[in-house]
């Protein structure tokens, strides 16, 4: 029998905690048995000293078993994808009907946007109708109907990461690559699928600011899911400025059916094709070419039926704000820098997303990136144009943006957006 006091010293003293003791304590605090402060006493340990690859796999177990895994009979492998977040990172919305529709099932479990980064589930409430709670038969039928479902997780699934990541995130204790790699594997092992693709960004607009520290998170996440016999690799990918030209929910909806229907800017189809392909590969699917599923229309169909399954119009018209404010070039030049974060910031500070879990958002709140690096503008030209609901909220989110973009004579140089592929 184990004391919370002898799990927190173990760790404090910088020991390796025992299968038995991870075991315990995890259930001892998802029952209540364990307090709060001695949990965030235990958080702050693991920070500090860390946790080995072995000891993060049992932790993130433990997790898993506070709850209940969804079993998936489907007849299509399963294959779900992961990002860390960023600044117009709409990714899943174009990725899993295309995924769908190259024959694999996709459960993608998502979750809302809190602070600089996006959520999915919010993008996607901005479709009139749609619902992002289903019970694990209508997650179940969806998969079997249309082969993809994107929706918030139900409540039985790792309710110990529930509580832990709320913990942590008043505790300084965030910023802890076991307890963030194990928060993230705990949900995605609980969805049941037999594989996993993880976008792992880098820079300004992600968590993980450089590329190294990218890698020891992909490192951490890869080992995680291969020792739970679940298919595992991760995409370590570039957010050192805004993917797509869109920022925010409404917006983000709209580039996401411009890419499903042929068009959309060429980063956001580059990372959408890239994922598609390593999803497909895990998936024993790698003879199926996403980029010709995509140009025939057939992932756009799929879209369509999975938002129609949740009570969306895919048809009905995206929320407009009640104020556009435009930021212009100041004079002629090539766009050298716009900086994620800042961006990211803006959006946030215009209502698109929230400073608490509970606060609401605007679902026509966002940015419109008019120019990127490497474009040519005039004196004049749109560079940002800011969308909000809230005409009060424009001089906080022009402040965020001072300094955001720069122009130059030349155009900038940029390493690729897919920095690299983390497989076992």
């Amino acid at each position: 029998m184990f004391t919370a006091i002898d799990v927190i010293r173990a760790k404090r003293d910088g020991h390796r905690l025992s299968d038995d003791q991870i075991d315990w304590v995890i259930d001892a605090y998802t029952r209540g048995v364990v307090a709060d402060e001695q949990m965030s006493a235990l958080a702050m340990a693991v920070f500090l000293n860390g946790m080995d690859a072995e000891e993060t796999a049992r932790w993130t177990a433990a997790m898993v078993g506070s709850g209940e895994v969804l079993s998936l009979a489907v007849d299509r492998p399963t294959v779900d994808k992961h990002s860390t977040g960023g600044v117009g990172d709409k990714i899943t919305l174009p990725l899993a009907p295309l995924v769908a529709a190259c024959g694999a099932a996709v459960p993608q479990l998502s979750g809302r946007g809190l602070g600089h980064t996006g959520g999915t589930l919010d993008k996607l409430e901005a479709v009139p109708g749609w619902r992002a709670q289903l019970s694990v038969e209508e997650i179940q039928r969806q998969l079997v109907e249309v082969g993809a479902v994107v929706c918030a997780a139900t409540t039985g699934l790792a309710p110990a990461d529930r509580k832990l990541y709320a913990l942590r995130d008043v505790t300084g204790t965030v910023e802890s690559i076991p307890l963030i790699a194990s928060s993230i594997m705990s949900k995605k092992l609980a969805e049941g699928a037999s594989a996993l693709v993880l976008d792992v960004k880098f820079g300004s607009g992600a968590f993980m600011k450089t590329l190294a520290d990218a890698r020891r998170l992909a490192d951490a996440l890869v080992a995680i899911g291969t020792a739970h016999g679940v298919r595992t690799s991760a995409l370590l990918t570039d957010m050192s400025i805004p993917l797509g030209r869109a920022v925010g929910n409404a917006v983000e909806v709209a580039e996401s059916v411009e890419v499903l229907q042929g068009g959309g800017p060429a980063d956001v189809v580059e990372l959408t094709l890239a994922l598609a392909r390593e999803m497909l590969s895990l998936a024993g699917l790698s003879h199926v070419d996403p980029a010709a599923v995509l140009a025939s229309g057939a992932a756009y169909d799929v879209w369509s039926r999975m938002i129609a399954a949740q009570g969306g119009d895919p048809a009905a018209p995206l929320p407009k704000p009640a104020h556009i404010h435009t930021i212009t070039a100041p004079s002629d030049g090539i766009v050298s820098t716009l900086d994620a974060y800042a961006v990211g910031v803006a959006a946030w500070r215009l209502g698109a997303g929230r400073a608490r879990k509970e606060d609401p958002v605007q679902l026509a709140a966002g940015i419109l990136c008019h120019a990127k690096p490497g474009d040519v503008v005039r004196a004049g030209d749109p560079i940002l144009e800011l969308h909000t609901d809230t005409e009060d909220a424009i001089p906080a989110a022009l402040a965020s943006l001072d300094g955001a973009f720069t122009l130059g004579p030349t155009a900038p140089a940029r390493g690729p957006l897919v920095a690299d592929v983390i497989r076992p």
